[in-house]
């Protein structure tokens, strides 16, 4: 199945949802989900929004019948690689924000540095929080190096959550204005 930008989708045995950014001819879909995050995902692994694609695939057949079906050896194998790379998409699934001004708004014309700097710790807040509730173990956070004020403010942020440790992301990837968050999943123990 080919998806096309704008298409609405969910994901499968995972609870994010989401429209489709874009398709890539290896068979990777890049989707929006509804919190606003981009995440890449295998064609194999959405469902179009629209119910019939559902229908479809128990059209005609009983509970019981697909059941079997799925039991019968040598009809339903799932493929290993899908398996693996689900594994490994849970386990490294890093949100990428960039705190950059000229990316969170069309036009920052009229804002003051107050301003700006206020939305942009707004929304590494916001960021962070959902990261936290959902269970995500890295964000990265791009910031550049301008003068530092956005860094240190940053780290202030950051340093307020006790589940949160954090410090500079892999330079050969973001250079020096980037910091790395890791969530501790079971913060208590």
């Amino acid at each position: 199945m080919k998806f096309k930008a704008g298409d609405k989708v969910t994901v499968i045995d995972d609870s994010f949802s989401g429209t489709v950014k874009s398709y890539k001819k290896d068979g990777s879909v890049a989707i929006i989900t509804t919190e606003g995050f981009e995440l890449l995902f295998s064609e194999a692994e959405l469902l179009m929004n629209n119910n019939s694609e559902i229908g479809s695939f128990f059209a005609g057949k009983s509970l019981s019948a697909v059941i079997k079906e799925k039991e019968t050896p040598g009809k339903y194998k799932p493929k290993p690689s899908i398996l693996a790379e689900k594994k490994s998409r849970k386990e490294n699934v890093v949100i990428e924000i960039d705190l950059h001004i000229e990316k969170l708004v069309r036009n920052k014309k009229g804002m003051s540095n107050y301003d700006i700097l206020t939305l942009q710790m707004d929304t590494a807040r916001h960021h962070v929080e959902y990261a936290i509730k959902n269970r995500i173990p890295r964000v990265v956070f791009i910031h550049g190096v301008g003068e530092g004020v956005l860094k240190s403010e940053l780290d202030y942020l950051l340093g307020r959550y006790e589940q949160v440790t954090f410090g500079d992301a892999n330079y050969q990837k973001y250079g020096l204005g980037a910091t790395e968050v890791y969530i501790k999943q079971n913060p208590g123990r």
